[in-house]
């Protein structure tokens, strides 16, 4: 049996397109997950376009934010039955016994591969998944809702875990992608005041990250990070997709404050970081997820606490993925969502 998926066979610019994919064959430990949802992310973009700095796993089913109902168990998962709703964790491949892995921190696992560039993903009607990626979805949960725990989780991460936002802290998020609007809303969550920086391009995007109470900036945001004591942020966020946006990171941050790089940019640098040292800051970088952060985002949105419905700028057929990528890449939306089956 074999159904359609989004597959990017190759490193040249373009190179996706629809193809028919075999079911997939799950092992002991997996199960078979019928996609109800999947998330277009940023990095599927960038694969589609070739500008990602990642290896990949040519030819392979993009797609690794998702979740649906289970249609089969391997014979050694417990706790799960036929008809579960889930989302599944990325982390697809990994060395369990690795000092990483066994600390819980697997996500940092040098050897891990994820879906959507390591292995197969979910931009087709079903996925295999190992048993241990798995979270139960609460039923007033909507799938398209749902799909999006990974970057939510993404977010978590960076903001919660690798920031340490206090009430009251004053937090710049620079680029007002996807995962630039969640560190917002995160940072609110967390009781900061917040800013989200974007280009003139952005003015719909930073529209939508109003929603979540924070202020949208074009251009300079000197006077935003100054107002307070003329001394800077407390926190500056860089969720730009490319590496120049660290040198205003650092123009922006006050002294003895923290910068948490979780953009991607392959781009080199070409500035000094001297300012980093004279102003005593600290740069976090921030990959990835683990399972309590999972579990922690579900509730955030399963409690209405977390709402990513101003985010999604539509739902797409699986055949219309093209027009889903565009929307996104021009900016004409915040995040696109495919519905496989």
């Amino acid at each position: 049996m074999s159904s359609i998926g989004v597959v990017n066979f190759s490193s040249e610019p373009g190179s996706v397109e629809i193809r028919e994919i075999e079911k997939p064959s799950i092992g002991e430990d997996d199960v078979l997950l019928e996609v109800a949802n999947v998330g277009v992310c940023g990095s599927d973009l960038h694969q589609w376009t070739s500008d990602h700095s990642w290896p990949v796993n040519y030819p392979v089913v993009l797609g690794h934010e998702f979740g649906g109902h289970i249609a089969a168990l391997g014979k050694r998962v417990i706790g799960w039955k036929e008809g579960d709703r889930v989302v599944s964790e990325t982390a697809a491949i990994i060395d369990q016994n690795s000092p990483l892995s066994r600390q819980g921190l697997y996500n940092l696992d040098p050897t891990r591969k994820g879906f959507g560039y390591g292995v197969n993903g979910a931009m087709t009607r079903f996925v295999k998944v190992p048993a241990r990626c798995l979270h139960a979805v609460p039923e007033n949960l909507p799938f398209e809702q749902a799909c999006l725990t990974e970057p939510c989780s993404v977010a978590y991460s960076a903001v919660v875990m690798n920031s340490k936002i206090k009430p009251g802290d004053r937090v710049i998020v620079l680029g007002p992608g996807t995962i630039g609007i969640l560190c917002a809303a995160m940072a609110r969550l967390c009781g900061a005041e917040v800013a989200i920086v974007g280009l003139e391009s952005d003015r719909e995007r930073l529209n939508i990250a109003k929603q979540y109470g924070c202020e949208g900036i074009v251009g300079d945001a000197s006077a935003w990070a100054n107002k307070q004591d003329g001394l800077g942020a407390d926190c500056i966020i860089d969720a730009a997709g490319a590496s120049a946006t660290l040198k205003i990171a650092l123009q922006l941050v006050r002294p003895n404050g923290h910068i948490t790089k979780v953009g991607w940019g392959p781009q080199p640098l070409n500035f000094s970081l001297d300012p980093l040292v004279q102003k005593n800051v600290t740069l976090q970088g921030s990959f990835s997820h683990n399972w309590p952060i999972w579990e922690k985002v579900l509730s955030l949105l399963a409690s209405g606490a977390l709402d990513v419905k101003p985010i999604i700028g539509g739902v797409w057929e699986l055949k219309d993925w093209h027009e889903a990528f565009d929307q996104m890449h021009s900016g004409k939306v915040v995040k696109s969502v495919l519905k496989p089956s």
